[in-house]
């Protein structure tokens, strides 16, 4: 019987893997740009982490999440974001003391799991990289937040990105805006769908997000919450437009933006690209907003928050048909079994120098070595014989200058860089 990988899933092999190693590099120079320092937290936590935070009617919580008892009887999810896991380390581990700096910044990469239906871009098994900021409730934090999700997608090498950004204001504007709303659909409530009618009891904005086409059509006309904000709340949200002015970041205020969990207010974004690795059409790669009373949810103090998640995935588009060059810096051929043992004490001793190097393990003749330098794209070619082994010596060649030249082989132990420099002197 042959094994398949789980729907929803995909296998990284080398080739690609270099290309989710070069986003993730960008990434990490962009963020640390930013003084961001990486976190890492466990692929799974208590049910109650994600729920808490998601909130129960959420579709992450009620339908996406991978649930399970485990041997203790507990349970727990594989994470469905990012977020509720950073926020649940930041309380446990104290991070809000006196002795950390705030904003007190930290980013994350790695895999998340939601149940859904997998399509272009969104899988079962999906990579976020994002960023969190605790304990600052300014605008501008806000703004750069944003200004970090730019510079981070154009240096993934994306062109056409728009920006849209809403509020969710503060919890008194929350409130009167959530009377608001239920007064709005209540005449409807026959015909929304079962789980917007679950939703009008315990949290309407859910309703502004539903899926469902008839629930679309009815919130088409209901209020917005642009109309319903405190003078705090409109002050927070102008500050916003206006620090992203001074950024020279365009943007457009989309009143029906509510995203999909739970913890957010104040400010929140998406940021989509038209490049035409998308198909047509703009594409949502990176949102993300603040979330100040979560960290309150999750058992710590009274500390804003705010960040952003990006679909790995999706990113990787923008590096559609990318080939990473490589080359191998030293393919060794020995030319008979007797060298194979030299070669192989050769080969550690210039990894010890940090110098990649491969040789053949098949016992092949030199014409088929040769060959495996010249496809691995070699760098140097180092040949070793009877009359080298009986010297102590090896022949080097250059090759793209087709120089070689004959070493001591424990000169080529002690410092091959001063060896290939002679060789690059020996060609001018």
């Amino acid at each position: 019987m042959s094994y398949q990988r789980p729907k929803g899933t995909a296998d990284i092999l080398p080739g690609q893997s270099e290309l989710w190693q070069r986003v993730e590099t960008i990434a990490k120079t962009v963020m640390e740009n930013y003084r961001y320092r990486e976190i890492r937290t466990p692929l799974f936590e208590s049910y109650d982490v994600f729920a808490r935070s998601s909130g129960e009617t959420s579709d992450v919580v009620s339908k996406e999440m991978y649930t399970f008892e485990d041997k203790g009887g507990r349970q727990m999810a594989l994470r469905p974001e990012g977020t509720a896991g950073v926020v649940r380390a930041y309380v446990e581990n104290k991070l809000y003391g006196p002795d950390h700096q705030k904003p007190y910044k930290v980013y994350y990469m790695g895999p998340m799991y939601r149940y859904e239906r997998p399509q272009s871009g969104r899988q079962r098994e999906f990579h976020q990289i994002g960023v969190e900021a605790f304990g600052v409730d300014s605008p501008a934090l806000d703004a750069e937040v944003i200004a970090l999700a730019k510079d981070l997608l154009e240096a993934l090498g994306a062109k056409q990105l728009k920006f849209a950004i809403n509020t969710l204001g503060d919890p008194e504007s929350r409130a009167a805006y959530h009377q608001a709303l239920v007064a709005f659909l209540t005449p409807f409530k026959d015909q929304l769908s079962e789980d917007s009618k679950i939703r009008l009891e315990k949290n309407p904005l859910r309703i502004l997000d539903s899926k469902d086409k008839g629930d679309q059509a009815i919130v088409a006309d209901a209020p917005k919450i642009l109309d319903y904000l405190t003078p705090a709340a409109t002050a927070h949200f102008e500050a916003v437009q206006g620090f992203l002015k001074d950024l020279g970041i365009d943007f457009e205020i989309d009143a029906d933006m509510v995203r999909g969990l739970d913890y957010y207010n104040h400010t929140i974004f998406e940021v989509m690209s038209n490049d035409a690795v998308f198909g047509g059409g703009y594409t949502t790669v990176l949102a993300g907003g603040r979330y100040n009373g979560l960290v309150e949810e999750l058992g710590g103090p009274e500390t804003p928050g705010v960040g952003f998640a990006m679909g790995v995935e999706r990113a990787m588009l923008l590096l559609s048909g990318q080939k990473v060059q490589e080359s191998l810096p030293v393919y060794i051929v020995a030319i008979d079994s007797a060298a194979q043992g030299p070669a192989l004490r050769l080969a550690h001793a210039l990894r010890l120098q940090g110098v990649e190097v491969d040789m053949d393990f098949q016992g092949r003749k030199p014409k088929a070595q040769f060959k495996s330098a010249n496809k691995d794209n070699a760098q140097l070619v180092m040949t070793l014989g009877e009359s080298e082994l009986q010297a102590g010596t090896i022949q080097v060649k250059n090759m793209q200058s087709g120089v070689q030249k004959e070493f001591k082989q424990a000169e080529v132990e002690a410092d091959l860089s001063k060896l290939a420099a002679q060789l690059e002197a020996d060609h001018e």
